[in-house]
């Protein structure tokens, strides 16, 4: 018996210009300067004789099969994704790229940023736009109610503010 797992829904391919300047910047990190060093490595390590209980060997030859997984995912994905570089020209609605401020029931404020699935960071409060949050706000205005159901139950927010320009403080 096979490990099948169905397939994973395809998510939505539109990035903003710094999310896709970050992967191409972790593809050339990887390409040019990571693999190489881990080729160097692993040849070096193969030099010393029986491989099978080489534990640089081993190790090496792993990190590279990882090198090569991640180099080929970003390649594809970077081919297939859209980057958006325009703002919408109703920007009194939430749109893909925009921060959105809202206000929870107990008064307390915070701000995400609608970006893609490939460069979400709750962090820096980008949040998916396939998100159950992103697809609540997507397309309204301000003043605008929208309840999130969660495990615990129903959270009542509002929009208070949306905003296209760069922010710099997140949640």
């Amino acid at each position: 018996m096979g490990r099948w797992r169905p397939p994973a829904q395809r998510s939505s391919a539109y990035i903003t210009p710094a999310g896709a300047e970050r992967l191409q910047q972790e593809l050339t990190q990887l390409w040019k300067v990571e693999r190489p060093q881990v080729t160097d490595a692993v040849s070096e390590a193969a030099k010393n004789g029986d491989r099978s209980e080489n534990g640089d060997y081993i190790y090496g030859k792993k990190r590279l099969r990882e090198i090569d997984r991640r180099v080929r995912y970003l390649s594809k994905r970077l081919d297939d994704l859209t980057v958006v570089h325009d703002l919408p020209k109703d920007q009194n609605k939430v749109f893909f790229g925009a921060w959105v401020t809202l206000e929870k029931e107990d008064g307390t404020e915070v701000s995400y940023q609608i970006v893609g699935p490939d460069e979400f960071d709750l962090s820096q409060g980008q949040i998916s736009m396939d998100s159950p949050l992103a697809q609540l706000v997507l397309g309204k205005c301000v003043d605008d109610e929208v309840v999130l159901q969660k495990p615990e139950g129903e959270e009542a927010m509002y929009i208070c503010e949306i905003n296209y320009s760069p922010h710099t403080s997140g949640t």
